[in-house]
């Protein structure tokens, strides 16, 4: 395939994900920001909307693993390696969804941390001041959670971690349009 419409994954990948994500909560009048977890919606036995949230995450994981593999490799070699890591365990969030219990941990944690530091690896490899203040505003998300300060369970700083595909389709962007990313 052409590079452009490898590009275009790493723009509809994040697309799908914030889409299946914000149709997921739309449809779960049940979730609370104070209480749940964003996994929660990809329960498979007590939410009504897990074949919504775990296909999306499935789905986008996989255009973003095409994009970081093919593409980006080519414009920034080693943020590609640690996307793909992300990618993949986002793709094992949604196959080990929390009926599998702690397994759907392990699989969870490692997700988040690779995706911070997707997030720093570009930012040097690039010089990428957006990818940059992703991470920081991710940090910073990260420690309100920890504080006693606000009642926010941990859906916020799921939600607000989000943002660091934001550089994703930024770059991908300038590929498909054949800027220097």
């Amino acid at each position: 395939m052409e590079e452009r419409v490898y590009a275009l994954f790493g723009f509809i990948g994040p697309v799908l994900l914030y889409v299946s994500i914000g149709l997921s909560l739309f449809l779960s009048p049940w979730f609370s920001w104070e209480s749940n977890a964003l996994s929660d919606l990809g329960h498979a036995i007590n939410s009504d909307v897990a074949a919504i949230f775990n296909g999306g995450l499935l789905l986008a994981g996989f255009l973003l693993m095409v994009y970081a593999a093919t593409v980006l490799k080519k414009h920034a070699k080693y943020t590609s390696y640690c996307l793909l890591a992300s990618t993949f365990f986002v793709q094992l969030i949604a196959v080990f969804n929390e009926t599998y219990g702690s397994l759907h941990y392990v699989v969870a944690v490692p997700h988040f941390l690779m995706l911070i530091l997707t997030s720093i690896v570009y930012s040097m490899e690039k010089r990428s001041k957006l990818a940059l203040t992703t991470f920081l505003i991710v940090m910073f998300s990260w420690l309100l959670y920890t504080l006693p300060l606000f009642n926010i369970g941990i859906a916020v700083p799921e939600t607000i971690s989000k943002i660091v595909v934001a550089w994703i389709m930024y770059s991908a962007i300038k590929i498909y349009t054949n800027k220097t990313v």
